[in-house]
Parts: structure tokens; C-alpha cells; sequence
């Protein structure tokens, strides 16, 4: 958040005034310019970018909520799967380990923390502050494509497309789509400077393929094989 520096944050736990992240939304101008290095300016911009943060979305939400082993790729498959927070709050254990890429040891991280008081305090005084997000269309239901039940990661840099619009790309011909290489992945996409995961893809036997051949498959009418 522009404003918001390390330094700042400091001061505003040592003080007192900010104990939970819901608390940012209840400062003050007049209390942030009285803080070191700060002004009535500096005050105003901060309480300007807070005020624009509180329009979010859920995958964003569940991702800043630092849940234990939930990445960026995890939160969006969990904000897909149940399009809205109060059903994934509600679910049980054995319904969150349904969303792909959750396996029993992140799907109990997530339902320890939606089960601990203080955790659920927090969210409703974010929500309370005016936190919010659009309810997205679920995608457990979604169609099939291409790509349906392959779990795709894609690394290194491709040349006609960035790599969050190969992610999206995977995403719409049905494929999960993870950040990390594991025993689940099921496809390697690889572009320049592939790094380490390509070695580990190999090491486990992933198959691999290259941006020319990601795009035959994306095109293909069938199932990938």
C-alpha cells in the first residue's frame, strides 16, 4: 500500500494504535501526520490509499490473510471454488480438500484458521471497515477443455505471452493452475531461463513442453495427453 512503509507500520504497533490489520481503517489524519517523518499531506495520501484498498477481491483477500501455506495460486482456487467468503468459512474439512491443488494439510491450515476466534474477529471488523469484493462465478462446475484435469505450472518467460496470461490461458482450457512443481503437476510449460523447476519437473518425471507445443494443446479439441 503507497505510504505505508516499514517504519510506519513500526510506529503504529509500538504505540498501540494498530494491533490487527482491521485497525489501519480506523486511523486518523490528524493521528498518522503527528507520526515521525510524516505530515498532513503524507497523512492525507495514506488515508486516500487506505480508503481505495478496502475495494479488493477475494482471491487477494484470502491470499493477505497470511493462512499457512496459502499462496496466490491456492487463494484463487479457493475463491473460485466457493465464490464468496461465508461458504468457504463454512465448509468443512473434507469440503475444502474438493478444491483443486488443496490437499489434507493446507485444507486443515485453512479450516484452523477460519476456526480460531481472533482470526474471525479480524475479518468481520475488515469487512465491518468497509473491506469488500465481488462475489465471483463459481468454477468448480466449469466446462471442459483442452486442459481439463491437467495441473499445469508455467515458468520461465515466454515470448507471446506474459505468464499470467499463459496462467489464464491454462485456466480457461480448464487446468488448475499452480505456482510451485510437485507430485500433482502433471504438465511443465517452459520458456527462457526456466530455473529450477524445470530440474525439478524432470527429476519427477513431469512431461514438459514448450510455449510452441503449450499452444498446439491449448488449441487441441480434445483432452491433453
Amino acid at each position: 500500500m503507497d505510504g505505508l512503509g516499514e517504519r510506519l507500520v513500526e510506529q503504529l504497533i509500538e504505540s498501540g494504535r494498530v494491533a490487527t490489520p482491521a485497525d489501519l481503517y480506523t486511523l486518523t489524519v490528524d493521528e498518522i501526520a503527528e507520526l515521525e517523518r510524516m505530515g498532513p499531506r503524507s497523512a492525507a495520501n495514506l488515508i486516500a490509499a487506505l480508503e481505495q484498498s478496502k475495494q479488493s477481491t477475494l482471491p487477494r483477500f484470502l491470499y493477505a490473510l497470511g493462512i499457512r501455506d496459502v499462496g496466490e495460486s491456492t487463494a484463487l482456487a479457493l475463491a473460485g471454488h466457493f465464490g464468496d467468503l461465508d461458504p468457504l468459512q463454512a465448509a468443512t474439512l473434507e469440503e475444502i480438500q474438493q478444491v483443486h491443488d488443496v490437499g489434507p494439510i493446507v485444507a486443515a491450515h485453512v479450516r484452523e484458521f477460519f476456526d480460531e476466534e481472533r482470526n474471525r474477529r479480524v475479518i468481520q471488523a475488515l469487512r465491518a471497515a468497509g473491506v469488500r469484493w465481488p462475489v465471483i462465478e463459481r468454477t468448480a462446475a466449469a466446462a471442459e477443455g483442452p486442459l481439463t484435469g491437467q495441473v499445469v505450472v508455467i515458468t520461465g518467460t515466454l515470448a507471446t505471452m506474459s505468464r499470467e496470461e499463459a496462467r489464464e490461458a491454462a485456466r480457461a482450457a480448464g487446468a488448475t493452475v499452480t505456482d510451485s512443481v510437485s507430485k500433482k503437476t502433471t504438465l511443465l510449460v517452459v520458456g527462457a531461463d526456466a530455473g529450477s523447476k524445470l530440474k525439478k519437473a524432470r527429476d519427477l518425471g513431469i512431461r514438459i513442453v514448450d510455449e510452441a507445443e503449450f499452444q498446439q494443446l491449448l488449441d487441441h479439441n480434445g483432452p491433453a495427453g
